[in-house]
């Protein structure tokens, strides 16, 4: 039975939350196994070297160690892990701190998880399905025909992780901006106020984060990057009108 931590001692709070804690490791853990599991059975490293397999010629991925293979198959299942367990996580979260908030409070938390969690996989998605097959090419073909390229596995997978990781942070900042709303640090007037600032900070991004071709990669982050950042004033709206007639009741 879940306990009401609003009325609970300091230590009491501490103890709850070391046993959340506890339970979301375990959730974790289970779901990398149960991850492992499934990538075992089936064929997961060449599903992802397709990206790049039009590129080698005919030729394979190669690796240099003989760990490589096991490593690669682990951070996948370390991946599709913790999707597997994130709703064992949020409901540990959830059950420690939805008792001390109010229903309105429970309602923004519920829209601000779902949405991180879309963002994430909406981010993670545009990079490996435009902007990775896009930077590929480009990246190979520098030094041709003088030099042949030799890639290895280790190396592709920990590029292509990386790639597809930043698209997925990125993609985070409607989250940010709302919680720096709710806490008053911005307005929607001030997000306005500075609209051409965010697009040559979103252009900087993401000429930074993408490595590809300096026009379709850059504008593959930039584009939907500054998107959410109007997305983000229009949300922050409500917030900010929430927080304003709060004060006049004060």
């Amino acid at each position: 039975m879940t306990r009401d931590i609003s009325t609970m001692p300091f230590l009491d709070h501490l103890e709850e939350l070391r046993w959340r804690i506890i339970w979301s490791l375990v959730g974790l853990v289970v779901g990398v196994g149960a991850a492992f599991g499934i990538l075992l059975n089936i064929n997961v490293i060449g599903w992802l070297e397709r990206p790049i397999q039009p590129l080698l010629g005919g030729r394979r991925l190669v690796f240099t160690h003989p760990g490589d293979p096991f490593q690669i198959v682990l951070q996948a299942s370390l991946i599709l892990g913790i999707l597997l367990a994130l709703p064992a996580i949020l409901y540990q979260f959830w059950t420690f701190v939805g008792p001390a908030l109010h229903r309105h409070e429970r309602r923004v938390a519920w829209g601000a998880v779902t949405g991180a969690v879309l963002l994430f996989t909406g981010g993670v998605s545009l990079g490996w399905f435009i902007v990775l097959p896009l930077a590929l090419p480009w990246l190979l073909s520098f030094g041709a025909p003088a030099l042949e390229p030799m890639i290895t596995a280790g190396e592709y997978f920990s590029f292509a992780f990386s790639l597809v990781l930043a698209f997925g942070i990125a993609f985070e900042l409607p989250v940010v901006l709302l919680g720096l709303a709710t806490l008053g640090i911005v307005t929607p007037q001030f997000l306005s106020r500075y609209r051409r600032h965010a697009i040559v900070a979103a252009v900087i991004i993401g000429a930074f984060l993408t490595p590809g071709d300096l026009v379709w990669t850059t504008v593959a982050m930039a584009v939907p990057l500054y998107l959410l950042y109007e997305l983000s004033i229009v949300l922050s709206y409500p917030v900010y009108r929430r927080r304003a007639r709060r004060r006049s009741a004060a």
